[in-house]
């Protein structure tokens, strides 16, 4: 129950942030654009090197080169608009005033030194969708469990690489640390904005169910609602999660609390290590 309630009082400090900042949402919803334009470039030709008469799977080379820069440049995308949110929410956690144009400002002044950070983490995508794939219900505990350990440890790279202007290799090592000498083995349960993030989600599934069952016309509707509240859901839970990943950073780095996250035990989210 004490890790619903700090979960709960990090999403209600993250929103409070977010309510009167609305334009960090943009970032998200610009992400999602770009990112939705990159999918129809790269997976539309994509389907037409599949070589469907082939017993394999029907990929070809040239199939595999299109997922490869799709999962390229998406990880860049999505890198990208995360960097001008979670510039502009230290903007506004410093009791500063945020903007789209600083935010994208700032991640145009970092385009360079992101791309290797995009290439790791397709990278990795890549090699834990194959562990997936060969290695079936054994592969999906393995890629799951190594996919986890890599989000932790990696949670900080963002934030070390907007604030301390740190690459990509110093950024990697700099979270680590963070994560080593602050977290410890709770983090997963304290780090609850993502857990809260899906009861925020859970009425379009309910939508969706209610859509199967009604049939007809109603169907269509409640699908038509479901889409539309999974997306602004989704949209929100990101900004969100950028605001909270950058009071977490700071909290971390020097043990500062914002003012928003005053009432929040961030203490808690942070147990000392044991030794």
């Amino acid at each position: 129950m004490g890790r619903f309630k700090r979960s709960w009082e990090m999403f209600t400090a993250s929103w409070r942030v977010l309510r009167s900042r609305k334009e960090l949402a943009v970032f998200p919803v610009l992400s999602g654009a770009v990112g939705l334009v990159v999918a129809i470039i790269f997976l539309t030709p994509a389907v037409f090197t599949v070589d469907f008469g082939s017993g394999d799977g029907g990929a070809t080379p040239g199939t595999y080169a299109l997922l490869a820069g799709f999962y390229v440049v998406s990880a860049y995308v999505a890198i990208f608009f995360n960097v001008a949110l979670i510039s502009q929410a230290n903007v506004a956690l410093k009791g500063g005033d945020p903007s789209v144009a600083g935010g994208l400002r700032t991640a145009g002044s970092m385009a360079g030194r992101l791309l290797p950070w995009a290439l790791l983490s397709a990278t990795v995508s890549m090699v834990l969708r194959i562990i997936e794939e060969r290695l079936g219900f054994l592969g999906r505990i393995v890629g799951g469990l190594i996919g986890m350990a890599w989000s932790l440890v990696t949670y900080l790279v963002l934030p070390v690489m907007v604030l301390e202007r740190a690459t990509t290799k110093p950024a990697v090592k700099r979270s680590a640390e963070l994560f080593r000498g602050t977290w410890g083995e709770n983090v997963l349960g304290n780090v609850g904005i993502g857990a809260v993030g899906f009861l925020f989600v859970l009425p379009s599934v309910l939508l969706v169910v209610l859509g199967g069952v009604a049939g007809g016309a109603v169907a269509m509707v409640c699908f038509a609602l479901a889409v539309l509240w999974f997306l602004v859901s989704l949209v929100l839970i990101t900004a969100l999660s950028g605001i909270y990943q950058t009071a977490l950073y700071h909290y971390a780095a020097d043990r500062s609390v914002p003012r928003e996250f005053g009432g929040a035990d961030l203490a808690g989210a942070f147990p000392p290590k044991r030794r």
